[in-house]
């Protein structure tokens, strides 16, 4: 028998830690290879660590709700056969041959160097999960009298249970006719709690707490409006060409590639090629400093099927042609409706398009994806009537037109930047050749 280290594989470059949401296996249960074992979540996505062996589940080294490191074993699976490599290079044999009282140690001191160490930007002496964190923003617990709850886990740490015991004992003397609306919690922002307005309950409503995505996704916007000037610049644009173009060549099109043809890729293409003439609108701000980005990475807002939003991102999208969009375009949203998405896939964007035409949206006004300093809307394709000009002279004609709404961030982009940007995508839409090939 030898036993195997179940580490927290690497998520992507910019993650460094995530959060155990939840064990799919127990001590004791059968694993086989690439089995589920427990799910995990980052800031932006929630996702399965696989089991890389088959085997059986003897040792559960972090509980619901705790934060592990990027590399860090989360439980011992015993296997069959020769004795694997631990961290350290030697091999499970060698750990077995140990005292139990020092592995023990180990363990204990390992634990402690992550309960000591504390996320960028936050003050105090104790650890808590980001959970545990949001939770208390949420129901506006300060650190000073989140660190007074006495918590039931290692060494004291408070845990979900602890805090939400902690907040039913708290608001006990809260009258029970109504529920004072709280602020949203917001990553980077501190909201004001003096606007604060009661919330009326009637007997026959119902009252459903937000899903730990929502809650993120409800924090990430209004911090965005309460950090960025938000102005918008709208444009119509005749793709009478490319909605003929599309339909002559999809079939042929999923045929060869097997890949369905939308009109999303035609468009990411099109902010690609603009993002390049506009290298201004592919920055960032930090502070009082801008970030110039040398990589055009799109964001790509999609629906989830419980409602919820995220944002994949296509890295480099300006060095793919049309074939190689689309296939992104495809793999990217197909993973996000199956929940496949790894965090890496949300990381790094520089620019986003949310394509609110799905929806039967004319044009929408959306809020910026920080900390990024533009977002382009998509609206819904509709034949009107329009006045075509030729060598003859003018007539009214049928035409497929769609509406480009541009919000942008008025501190460092200005009306010019933000409507020629914009007026550029419209120009390369509209100058689509229909008899291009694939």
């Amino acid at each position: 028998m030898a036993k195997f280290e179940l580490k927290l594989p690497k998520m992507g470059e910019s993650v460094a830690e995530a959060t155990v949401t939840n064990w799919l296996k127990k001590v004791g249960d059968t694993i086989e290879m690439d089995e589920a074992v427990l799910e995990i979540a980052t800031d932006k996505v929630d996702s399965e660590v696989p089991s890389e062996v088959s085997g059986t589940l003897v040792e559960i080294l972090f509980n619901t709700d705790d934060v592990v490191q990027v590399g860090q074993t989360l439980a011992i699976i015993e296997t069959e056969g020769g004795s694997p490599l631990t961290p350290q290079g030697g091999t499970t044999a060698d750990v077995e041959n140990q005292p139990a009282q020092q592995i023990e140690n180990q363990v204990s001191e390992i634990i402690d160097i992550v309960s000591q160490a504390s996320p960028s930007g936050t003050e105090g002496l104790k650890f808590f999960s980001p959970l545990v964190k949001n939770i208390a923003k949420e129901e506006g617990i300060s650190l000073a009298e989140l660190e007074s709850i006495s918590g039931s886990g290692k060494d004291g740490r408070v845990n979900k249970e602890d805090l939400l015991n902690y907040i039913k004992n708290r608001g006990s003397q809260t009258s029970a006719q109504s529920i004072v609306a709280q602020p949203v919690a917001t990553p980077n922002s501190q909201l004001p709690t003096s606007n604060s307005q009661p919330v009326s309950v009637n007997g026959g409503d119902e009252i459903v707490e937000m899903d730990r995505m929502r809650k993120l996704i409800s924090g990430y916007m209004v911090a965005s409006v309460q950090t960025s000037a938000h102005v918008q610049s709208f444009i119509e644009v005749d793709v009478t060409n490319i909605v003929k173009w599309r339909d002559r060549v999809k079939n042929t099109f999923e045929k060869r590639e097997g890949e369905k043809l939308t009109f999303t890729p035609i468009f990411m293409e099109a902010v690609a090629k603009a993002l390049k003439d506009f290298p201004g609108m592919n920055i960032s701000v930090d502070g009082d400093f801008i970030i110039k980005r040398k990589n055009i990475n799109l964001g790509m807002a999609a629906a989830l099927p419980n409602g919820n939003l995220i944002v994949p991102v296509i890295k480099n999208a300006d060095q793919l042609n049309l074939v190689g969009m689309a296939k992104a375009v495809n793999d990217l949203g197909n993973r996000a409706k199956a929940g496949k998405l790894k965090p890496d896939d949300t990381q790094g964007g520089t620019y986003t398009v949310t394509n609110v035409g799905t929806f039967g949206s004319v044009f929408g006004t959306p809020i910026i994806n920080q900390p990024q300093v533009g977002i382009l809307a998509l609206g819904a394709i509709r034949k009107v009537p329009a006045v075509i000009e030729t060598p003859e002279g003018d007539f009214i004609g049928i035409r497929q037109k769609m509406f480009l709404s541009h919000s942008y961030d008025h501190r460092v982009v200005d009306g010019a930047l933000g409507g020629s940007f914009v007026k550029r995508v419209a120009e390369y839409l509209e100058a689509f050749d229909p008899n291009r090939e694939v």
